[in-house]
């Protein structure tokens, strides 16, 4: 990796917060240097999970300047992004794997005007989304199976972290790669020098001490991890 690729985002998922103190904690991960909020939207389809829908991306928004980065676990991505989009989200991350079409569901989010992202799962390899990395401004990696916070990091993904960045750089286009699932300050290493620049972490943030603390110990293992890439 470059010297001039170093660079580290964190986004905490919400989905790891107290529900019922959920405005506190967008302010203490805003005060505590946090670069945007994730916020995982799951429809009970795509994933066994029912959580977020537009009604809370929009009191987040105005709880917040921070970019909203609203992961679409949901089979119909499509049908949806423009009212996440009017709720608020910055930037609409879609499964490659869900029923809407990818290019069409790529366009319409370019369309409503937000910045796009598409994902894979574990399981899915880089080729199911190397057509459309010239044209996305993120590629989510997920190092756990979408749906539940709390899982273990799966470090057999960091390959595809790896073919994301190399493709990107040979593509010559500017994107985020990120990771999601089990980032802590003991995978946030790795997985920064694998090629993320952007890293969801939720209970590493969240379930114990200080929100501040706790991000600023992410940022140095992260950083720690990029520059080792560059020795």
């Amino acid at each position: 990796m470059p010297e001039s690729d170093l660079r580290v985002r964190l986004a905490p998922s919400l989905l790891s917060a107290d529900f019922g103190a959920l405005g506190d904690a967008v302010r203490a991960a805003e005060a505590g240097g946090a670069d945007a909020l994730h916020l995982d939207v799951m429809d009970g389809h795509f994933v066994p999970n029912i959580s977020f829908g537009p009604a809370l991306v929009r009191a987040v928004r105005a709880r917040t300047r921070l970019p909203l980065d609203v992961h679409l676990m949901i089979e119909e991505p499509l049908r949806y992004a423009e009212a996440f989009r009017k709720a608020g989200g910055d930037t609409l991350v879609f499964h490659v794997e869900a029923r809407s079409d990818p290019e069409a569901t790529l366009r319409e989010i370019h369309r409503v005007g937000a910045a796009a992202g598409v994902a894979i799962r574990p399981g899915t390899p880089f080729s199911a989304i190397d057509a459309l990395a010239g044209q996305v401004e993120q590629i989510l990696v997920m190092s756990v199976e979408p749906g539940f916070s709390g899982q273990k990091f799966r470090p057999e993904v960091l390959p595809k972290v790896e073919e994301a960045r190399q493709r990107l750089r040979a593509l010559g286009h500017v994107a985020e790669v990120s990771i999601d699932g089990g980032i802590t300050a003991e995978t946030i290493g790795p997985s920064a020098s694998a090629g993320a620049s952007f890293f969801v972490c939720g209970n590493s943030v969240f379930n114990a001490g200080s929100v501040a603390e706790n991000l600023r110990h992410l940022r140095e293992a992260a950083l720690r991890g990029a520059h080792d890439a560059v020795r």
